[in-house]
């Protein structure tokens, strides 16, 4: 029986299939959601029958972090936006407790995704740094990047993620600006415009990770959800949690403004999943346990 599984399996990885098909029934079955991801994309691996304890595994070069569910265990996995590959080779060591570790192992596949560009051309003192500003800048830039690149244990976030403020849709994300022939890094926040002053709300539960004012994106607070996974709210008119505050999700963290370098009053959120820039709206569809 275990002989024949592991041929079914060997033969999954070889047609790129994913082997939740075959073995999501029994205990170690496990489960992808969704099958296929693109870049930006997140995905929720499921192991039944075994807690966080009995599993552990990585999707490419990224580990994966699991957490207890009311069966097993899972993991939320997200890809970068500029990830460039047609498929994630991934694998798992399974232990239940009752017979020898086994390993899985496949290849998820990775759809192709076309992101808008935008030519502008602008007055170079509108686009080149003077040294000064540019030092703060790189600074900022570091300080923020440090927060993203911490991976607390345990998981603080309880079932779906909750859209942050209540306005026009404006989207851009993974939108790449050219300004005078000169690509720039694409956009990794999804964009509502709102009024000022318009109540910004935690998308879940977390830890205040970061309350800053930085020069392109202004006020802003970073939310740390656990296991990597954190939330960024920008351009913010007025803080109202400080750092190290637990929120719940809902809870007022702020109001939406026009801070750092923006055009009118809107709020980019963003989402970072153990440093992968991922698409908001991807996170708040995804079904999540509690």
């Amino acid at each position: 029986m275990r002989r024949a599984l592991g041929r079914l399996l060997g033969l999954a990885w070889f047609l790129g299939l994913s082997a939740a098909a075959l073995a999501e029934e029994g205990p170690g079955g496990i489960r992808w959601q969704p099958e296929t991801v693109e870049p930006g994309g997140i995905l929720l691996l499921t192991v039944r029958g075994v807690g966080p304890e009995g599993v552990r595994g990585s999707l490419g070069s990224t580990p994966l972090a699991f957490f207890p569910t009311p069966d097993g265990a899972a993991a939320l996995v997200g890809a970068d936006l500029e990830l460039a590959t047609r498929a994630l080779p991934w694998r798992l060591i399974v232990r239940d407790g009752v017979g020898p570790s086994r390993q899985l192992s496949g290849r998820l596949p990775v759809r192709s995704r076309e992101f808008p560009t935008q030519q502008l051309t602008l007055p170079r003192d509108q686009v080149d740094l003077d040294p000064q500003t540019l030092a703060r800048v790189e600074a900022e830039a570091a300080r923020l990047r440090g927060v993203l690149e911490g991976r607390t244990p345990g998981r603080f976030w309880q079932g779906a993620f909750v859209r942050p403020v209540e306005g026009r849709e404006t989207g851009g994300f993974g939108l790449r600006r050219i300004i005078n022939g000169q690509p720039r890094s694409p956009h990794a926040g999804f964009d509502w415009a709102a009024p000022a002053g318009t109540p910004v709300v935690a998308a879940n539960t977390g830890v205040v990770a970061l309350v800053d004012e930085q020069f392109f994106p202004g006020r802003l607070v970073v939310l740390d959800h656990g296991l990597g996974l954190f939330t960024l709210y920008f351009h913010l008119e007025a803080v109202e949690v400080a750092e190290g505050e637990q929120v719940s999700r809902g809870q007022r963290i702020g109001r939406v403004g026009a801070t750092g370098r923006a055009t009118g009053p809107h709020l980019p959120f963003g989402v970072r999943l153990a440093g992968a820039r991922v698409d908001p709206q991807a996170l708040l569809r995804l079904p999540l346990p509690d």
